[in-house]
């Protein structure tokens, strides 16, 4: 596999500290999201100033890793200041790309900052040849990050047919069911959605309550999952609440579980894929060191065709489960 070009580990960071342990672990980029509703992760204690974005860019490229700046929810109507002056401070500052969803804030970025390399968000949805083509060719888009609903065979049919523009992919993390940059779930229990205001499922409308029978997770006041006492209580998000319907409770929507695709590297690495993205803005420096670790001795060995490693996340990832999603499409 020595021939094929070797694919960018692009990490998340949430705080300054997540971004040092990102790099140190071996990232060869880092995305990060300022401390407002530009980006789609906008949660306390989360994010970057621009101070502290300066600061982990300058860190970042001290050690040879690049910094992309999520700037990735969906302006207000009449009211794009606030992103137009993230993405002039993302190009002011030198973050390496923007990560952008909204078609109006792309040709804003192209026209009003041509130096500053765009990628499309995953919020964009955009999963065929000609849409991603559209945007390569109106906007000067150099990158696309796929949504996660296509197979590594489609990936592999799409990526000639786009060239040069590269392709991003996620290896691991959690998951959505819905359509990626169209989920309206939170919005209808809290009035604050993922697209418009960065966040699903904000924490001031999460509540536990603790009783003799175990825990209760609610969401603007609606019961979203029920714990026994020795289970693990998971964050309230609707689509992974679990219902009782026919007198049966389940998970309607979608299970917890993370994507894992460690043991499929070479497959990805053959189709194309320029970049392996780790989803997890908001975990914690373990977290962000140990799969950044893992991913980064995935990808060395599948380049040298060594056999891959043999590591086990199932401490991480959500509801110990792993899957890996529509890359395989295991239900077909």
């Amino acid at each position: 596999m020595a021939e094929l070009r070797r694919p960018e580990l692009v990490c998340p960071a949430g705080t300054p500290a997540a971004l040092k342990s990102a790099v140190d672990a071996g990232a060869d980029c880092v995305y990060v999201g300022f401390r407002d509703e530009t980006n789609a992760r906008n949660f306390p204690g989360l994010n970057f100033s621009r101070k502290e974005l300066e600061e982990g860019i300058a860190y970042a490229h001290d050690k040879g890793a690049k910094v992309l700046v999520a700037i990735n929810t969906f302006p207000r109507a009449g009211e794009p200041e606030l992103w137009h002056q993230a993405v002039a401070d993302a190009d002011r500052l030198g973050a390496d790309a923007a990560i952008l969803a909204d078609i109006g804030l792309i040709a804003h970025a192209a026209h009003r900052h041509p130096g500053l390399r765009l990628h499309l968000s995953v919020q964009a949805a955009a999963s065929n040849p000609d849409s991603i083509r559209f945007y390569a060719g109106r906007f000067g888009v150099k990158r696309v990050v796929l949504p996660r609903v296509l197979t590594v065979a489609e990936i592999a049919a799409i990526n000639p047919q786009i060239a040069p523009v590269e392709t991003e992919v996620f290896v691991f993390g959690g998951l959505c069911v819905m359509a990626e940059g169209r989920c309206a779930l939170s919005s209808y229990a809290t009035g604050q959605s993922p697209n418009m205001n960065g966040v699903c499922s904000p924490a001031s409308h999460v509540r536990y309550v603790e009783s003799a029978g175990g825990t209760t997770s609610q969401l603007a006041g609606f019961t979203i999952n029920r714990f026994g006492a020795n289970e693990p209580a998971g964050y309230p998000t609707l689509c992974k609440g679990r219902f009782i319907a026919n007198g049966t409770a389940s998970y309607l929507f979608e299970e917890p579980t993370s994507l894992n695709t460690l043991g499929m590297l070479p497959d990805l690495i053959k189709a194309g894929v320029t970049a392996f993205k780790i989803e997890g803005r908001q975990r914690g420096r373990a977290y962000v060191a140990a799969v950044v670790q893992a991913f980064r001795a995935g990808i060395d060995a599948a380049m040298a065709g060594r056999p891959l490693p043999d590591i086990d996340l199932d401490r991480i990832t959500e509801g110990g489960r792993q899957t890996t999603g529509a890359y395989e499409r295991a239900w077909r």
